[in-house]
């Protein structure tokens, strides 16, 4: 993918995510990995109506060279991108929302991570969310805390493609900007079906997650 072609994926995922309601006002932020730096949406700006040329460009280094300032969470981006590569090589696009329904799990008692096993595409295309304890956007301690979430999950052989942080929303990844918004898609319907259901689920057992595992690869 060209830098061009980055810029007008990073503004049409956005207006996506903004017109389906998976981010309101100015919440939540969309950044790409470039071979030479990174494009991060300015900070405070809309997703829903971004322009290319106004994209934050930044050097290897994260020093920004063009484009409205970047988003204060660029930090964050830059942590996961440099926690998940060595398990996921191809890591392109980090994207972060304030998805309704995975900030309402937060908002009550959870464990370490955001959803069970509920079901089979959870399991194979969003995988353990951990959840972080809250922090102030921007936060340097969130970075920490992530980074070192995704190495232990990364060395104990189930690499994670997102991580939630409380009371704000989730961070996710994959290879292009469609990828992460799939991954995100799916984590916030999961959650959605978790909230809609009563009495809770079981979870999918070790079996089931076995053969998912076998089937398609499945890292849980």
């Amino acid at each position: 993918m060209t830098e061009s072609q980055a810029r007008e994926e990073i503004c049409r995922v956005g207006r996506s995510l903004f017109e389906r309601g998976y981010v309101h006002a100015t919440a939540g932020n969309i950044s790409v990995r470039l071979d030479d730096g990174f494009l991060i949406t300015p900070t405070d700006a809309c997703l829903g109506t971004l322009d290319p040329a106004m994209l934050a460009r930044l050097d290897a280094q994260g020093r920004q060279t063009s484009g409205a300032p970047a988003s204060k969470t660029l930090a964050l981006h830059r942590a996961i991108y440099d926690a998940a590569l060595p398990f996921d090589p191809q890591t392109r696009c980090v994207i972060h929302t304030h998805s309704t329904h995975c900030v309402a799990l937060t908002l009550q008692p959870t464990g370490d991570e955001l959803l069970p096993p509920l079901t089979p595409y959870f399991v194979m295309k969003v995988g353990h969310v951990p959840v972080m304890p809250y922090t102030r956007p921007g936060a340097p301690e969130a970075a920490q805390a992530v980074a070192a979430a995704i190495t232990r999950y990364g060395q104990q052989g189930a690499p994670v493609r997102a991580v939630m942080l409380s009371r704000l929303g989730p961070n996710v990844w994959h290879a292009s900007p469609a990828a992460a918004m799939a991954t995100l898609e799916e984590l916030e319907e999961t959650a959605r079906l978790w909230l809609l259901t009563d009495p809770r689920p079981a979870p999918l057992d070790a079996d089931q997650i076995d053969e998912l595992r076998q089937a398609f690869g499945a890292r849980w």
